[in-house]
């Protein structure tokens, strides 16, 4: 998400569990929710040659996809937000990069990150 108030804490937890120095971060407001519902193909479209990028220069171990409360780009529970994690999950596999995709919630203290199965 662009939310910067998530940004730290899915940083922190990548370079924690995956061994890294640097994360890119592709940020959007309320990308579960765009790459779920699979409408704003623009938006899916730039966000996959980011991810290309990021892939072919940097060579990322791992892609998460995040979601945190509070979302303004995606205003629902929750519960609501993680089955749009889920689904936007399907779509970034589907763009066919050989990477691991991950998701992960970012709780209300903007420091503690779950990761969704």
């Amino acid at each position: 998400c662009m939310d910067g108030r998530s940004h730290d804490a899915v940083k922190n937890y990548i370079k924690q569990n995956y061994s890294v120095n640097y994360v890119d971060m592709i940020t959007e407001a309320g990308p579960n929710k765009i790459l779920a519902e699979r409408k704003n193909l623009p938006v899916i479209e730039n966000t996959k040659r980011r991810v290309e990028i990021s892939i072919h220069y940097h060579h990322p171990r791992v892609l998460a996809i995040s979601g945190h409360p509070g979302c303004v780009g995606d205003p629902v529970e929750k519960e609501v937000q993680v089955q749009h994690l889920k689904q936007a999950k399907k779509t970034v596999e589907s763009f066919g990069f050989d990477i691991e995709v991950i998701l992960l919630w970012v709780k209300e203290d903007w420091q503690t990150v779950e990761r969704i199965n």
